[in-house]
Parts: structure tokens; C-alpha cells; sequence
């Protein structure tokens, strides 16, 4: 049996890409604005809103909390 696999939304794709150009880790960006990296990825993926932590991402990867409005 074939499952169906998730997708990013378009906020978790920003992340993932600003994780890469920063040369920093999903599990890293977790710890800094105090999560789980289990919970960050429910983030990612759209199962979990994530309000709590969206300024503390924004801060540590250094984006525009404005532009996460534009893309969900």
C-alpha cells in the first residue's frame, strides 16, 4: 500500500530554505525558539498553527513576520 506523501506548506517551505542558506538545522532552529523539532515539523507540514513560536522563527531566522501573512 502506497501512501500520500505530506507537503510542505508554502511557510514551511520559506523555512526550509532559509535553514539551508543559514547553514543551520531544523533541530537547531527548534531549540532556539523552544520547541520540539517533532512539533516545529507539525508546524511545517500545516498540522499545527505554530502562533506561539512564528515571532520567535522570524527572529532567529531573521524574515519579516509580515511576509508569513502573505504565504499562508
Amino acid at each position: 500500500m502506497q501512501r500520500n506523501k505530506r507537503q510542505l506548506t508554502a511557510f514551511g517551505v520559506l523555512v526550509k530554505k532559509t535553514l539551508i542558506e543559514k547553514g543551520m538545522t531544523q533541530v537547531q532552529l527548534a531549540q532556539e525558539v523552544g520547541t520540539s523539532n517533532k512539533y516545529l515539523n507539525l508546524i511545517l507540514y500545516g498540522d499545527r498553527s505554530g502562533d506561539k513560536y512564528l515571532q520567535g522563527i522570524a527572529r532567529v531566522l531573521d524574515l519579516d513576520p509580515e511576509s508569513f501573512k502573505k504565504i499562508a
